[in-house]
C-alpha cells in the first residue's frame, strides 16, 4: 500500500475514532479506543505501521549484574510518526515487551515527564528511556546483539489526540501494537 493512502487512511480511522469518542456521555478515562471490535492497536498493526525507527541500547558493566539496561537512547520511539496527523498529540506512556522469535529479552514501563508533543503532520524523539529490565538476565541476552534488531512483541502508549500547544487532548490508549525487526544498536560499556 502506498505511504500516502496508507496516512489517509490511519487519518480517516483514527478521526472516526475521535468523533466517536467525542461523542460518549462517559468519562474519559473509560474510553476504550475500540472502533467495531477493533482497537486502534489492531488497525495500525492491519496496515503494518510501525512506531519505532530504532532502539539504541547502552550496557554497562552494572548492567550484568543488575540485568538493567542503563539506556536506551535517542529514536527508540519516532512519537507515532506513522500516524502522523493533522492535530497535535501528547504521548504520556508507553510500556514494551520486546524480543526475538516471541522471546521477551527488554521490558519497561515509561511515563514521559513532561510528555512528548507530536506537533500536525511531524514526528519526535521519545529521548531517553532508562532502567530497562533484561527479563532473560544480561549475559544470556548478549547472544541476541549481533543480530542488531528487536521484535516489539507487545507495545501499549496512552496518548492524548488534539492537544493545542501540549495542552489538553482526548485521551486515547493504544494497545497491543507489534513491529518485527526493528534496528537496534548496542554499545557495550564494560569499563568502570
Amino acid at each position: 500500500m502506498l505511504p500516502s493512502i496508507r496516512r489517509s487512511l490511519v487519518f480517516t480511522l483514527l478521526s472516526l475514532l475521535l468523533v466517536h469518542v467525542a461523542g460518549m456521555p462517559a468519562p474519559a478515562t473509560d474510553v476504550t479506543a475500540d472502533i467495531g471490535g477493533l482497537s486502534i492497536g489492531d488497525i495500525i498493526n492491519a496496515l503494518g505501521i510501525g512506531l519505532v525507527q530504532n532502539i539504541s541500547a547502552l550496557i554497562t558493566l552494572e548492567s550484568l549484574t543488575t540485568n538493567l539496561i542503563e539506556q536506551v537512547s535517542r529514536h527508540i520511539l519516532i512519537a507515532c510518526s506513522p500516524l502522523t496527523l493533522k492535530y497535535q498529540y501528547r504521548l504520556h506512556r508507553v510500556s514494551s515487551l520486546a524480543g526475538i522469535n516471541n522471546t521477551v529479552y527488554a521490558s519497561f514501563d515509561h511515563t514521559f515527564d513532561p510528555p512528548v508533543v507530536v506537533r500536525p503532520l511531524g514526528t519526535a524523539d521519545s529521548g531517553t528511556i532508562d532502567n530497562v529490565l533484561l527479563v532473560q538476565g544480561a549475559i544470556n541476552s548478549l547472544n541476541i546483539i549481533p543480530l542488531e534488531e528487536l521484535d516489539l512483541l507487545d507495545v501499549n502508549v496512552s496518548v492524548r489526540a488534539a492537544s493545542i500547544d501540549g495542552f489538553g487532548g482526548i485521551p486515547i490508549p493504544i494497545d497491543g501494537l507489534k513491529q518485527s525487526d526493528v534496528p537496534t544498536t548496542y554499545n557495550l560499556d564494560l569499563t568502570n
